[in-house]
């Protein structure tokens, strides 16, 4: 399938660089970017008066947690995971956890996010609902042993089952990645045992690292130690891994997350409502570290919307450091697609030539989006998800004209009201 984008202002190549434009996409590849381009095709999109613009990647979310929107708000990160949030999920069967990773893709497709790295249970569902939405998913088991030799085993096993079945399904837009959920609820032994793991399947890892202080302040007591400092210590750092949150990161650790080319996905939205802190935005993107941006599941942002996320993270950080000039529209729209991208070892993210196909096409015929003076600033402080008119995929068309086309929008809602419903 061909598709051609014709006479849109397109956010082009490294430098970002806003040009009136065609875009030609062969099967999943971008294979022209001009002006008046004449070639015939499949399909032709007008994009007069839109933005064309790499689509969005969410480097940590919980995609079925949308199940749990509005649940138990207003609450530490602790007493909301312990009290609210994990006897809930104690309740989670398969199939309600299809219901939700279904509820998020349809969200992620209508904010044009095309990629997202998520944690959860049972993600051989979740494959199933990313394969039948047309997104891309690098989808992780959420591995917890809490300490438990027997437990270490079993989540092992069930790592190594889901690996298996995702990759059986035979598409490259689903990708396994090993998920163990936290230091202070891993042991050293299972932390070791991923570790080998991902080295021998060539697989990616992400977790959570020093989310608040008192996660922080658990791993000090137990170990001497800072959760980086204590899986430096065991070799766990590489290239392989991104760690979602990294609020409290003193100098120390930021070198060696920096010495081993750890990426680190920020999620200001989710870090704010929980109070956990604010990132080292600034120190991290001086010592060279890959930034990327996600916004954590949706029971704790309270949406999956990367376009308020960029914004939430500018402002974030401009406020905490009284200094205008930090997290710059291009930095923060950066970490929201190439960067993430780049995390994920993703020929994405970018409009060029011979780059993946994922792009969201986004209407600037809004009040509040015009006049058109800086469309990068435009995204980044005045757009929202919902003026995303078109996602396309691998050179699929996932959304045109705000109508999503791979999933029955109606069916997905009614399905995912009645799961929570159950829940209760």
């Amino acid at each position: 399938m061909s598709i051609l984008i014709k006479n849109g202002h397109v956010i082009y190549g490294d430098g970002l660089e806003v040009v009136r434009a065609d875009v030609l996409i062969e099967g999943n590849r971008i294979v022209k970017v001009a002006k008046g381009i004449t070639e015939g095709a499949d399909t032709v999109i007008d994009a007069t008066g839109r933005v064309v613009s790499p689509g969005f990647v969410n480097l940590h979310t919980h995609s079925p947690m949308g199940l749990f929107r509005g649940l138990a708000d207003d609450l530490p990160l602790m007493e909301w995971l312990e009290k609210h949030i994990w006897p809930r999920e104690a309740k989670l069967t398969r199939k309600d956890i299809k219901a939700g990773a279904y509820l998020g893709a349809l969200e992620m497709i209508k904010g044009g996010t095309t990629t997202f790295l998520d944690m959860y249970f049972h993600m051989d569902a979740v494959a199933e609902a990313v394969l039948d939405a047309g997104l891309r998913g690098y989808l992780g088991y959420g591995m917890i042993d809490l300490g438990d030799p027997e437990k270490t085993e079993k989540e092992v096993r069930e790592a190594l089952r889901e690996m298996g079945a995702i990759e059986r399904l035979g598409s490259d837009r689903v990708q396994f990645v090993f998920a163990p959920h936290a230091p202070y609820t891993c042991s050293l032994a299972l932390l070791e045992r991923v570790r080998e793991l991902a080295s021998e399947h060539g697989k990616l890892i992400t977790i959570h690292v020093s989310e608040t202080m008192s996660e922080v302040g658990r791993i000090v007591e137990r170990y001497g130690k800072s959760p980086v400092e204590l899986l430096d210590g065991i070799d766990f750092w590489g290239r392989d891994v991104i760690i979602a949150h990294g609020v409290w990161l003193d100098s120390r650790d930021v070198q060696i997350l920096a010495r081993h080319g750890v990426s680190v996905a920020h999620n200001p939205g989710s870090n704010m409502k929980l109070a956990s802190g604010v990132m080292p935005l600034g120190k991290l993107l001086n010592a060279g570290i890959n930034v990327g941006l996600g916004t954590d599941g949706a029971a704790s942002n309270n949406n999956l919307d990367m376009l308020e996320e960029m914004k939430l993270a500018a402002l974030l950080h401009k406020v905490n450091n009284l200094d205008p000039t930090i997290a710059d529209a291009e930095t923060v729209f950066r970490m929201a697609t190439v960067n993430g991208a780049k995390a994920l070892r993703l020929r994405a993210g970018v409009i060029k030539e011979g780059y993946l196909a994922d792009l969201a096409i986004i209407d600037f015929n809004s009040p509040h989006l015009r006049p058109v003076n800086n469309v990068v600033s435009h995204l980044v402080y005045s757009a929202n998800g919902n003026d995303v008119e078109s996602t396309i995929v691998a050179g699929e068309i996932l959304m045109l004209d705000r109508e999503v086309l791979t999933l029955d929008e109606e069916k997905v809602l009614s399905r995912a009201e009645k799961t929570a419903e159950s829940l209760s």
